[in-house]
């Protein structure tokens, strides 16, 4: 019971650090979207505001991800706190638990794809 224990709190100190990577990169969306307004109140013609735009649909749909996969967590989260621990959380939790950091795992690497390619367009417009 107590490696159950030990097992149940790793999983939830990957929910929290997950929870707290994806609370960071909504900042950095907060901070890009002002950059791109500040970019498309300088008026640089017909070209650079397809891109904001394409930019700003992105973000919108960073977001959605975010939202899908912060409800994934709190789901996660309530499972864990509710496990009953003669069921072998371990197998349960485990098989899900890989899921979600598949999940994570595209997300962040994504994510970082698209600051890159903001700070690229950034450095050329700001």
């Amino acid at each position: 019971m107590e490696s159950q224990l030990v097992f149940l709190s790793d999983l939830s100190f990957n929910l929290d650090v997950w929870k707290r990577e994806l609370k960071f990169q909504e900042s950095e969306m907060d901070y890009f979207e002002e950059k791109l307004e500040d970019i498309a109140m300088r008026n640089l013609g017909s070209e650079i505001m397809v891109q904001v735009e394409g930019f700003q649909n992105k973000i919108i749909r960073e977001r959605e991800v975010m939202g899908h996969l912060r409800h994934r967590i709190r789901m996660k989260k309530r499972e864990i706190a509710k496990a009953n621990f003669d069921n072998k959380p371990e197998i349960k939790f485990h098989e899900k638990q890989v899921l979600l950091k598949d999940e994570m795992k595209t997300f962040i690497r994504l994510h970082y794809q698209l600051k890159e390619n903001m700070m690229d367009f950034f450095l050329k417009n700001l």
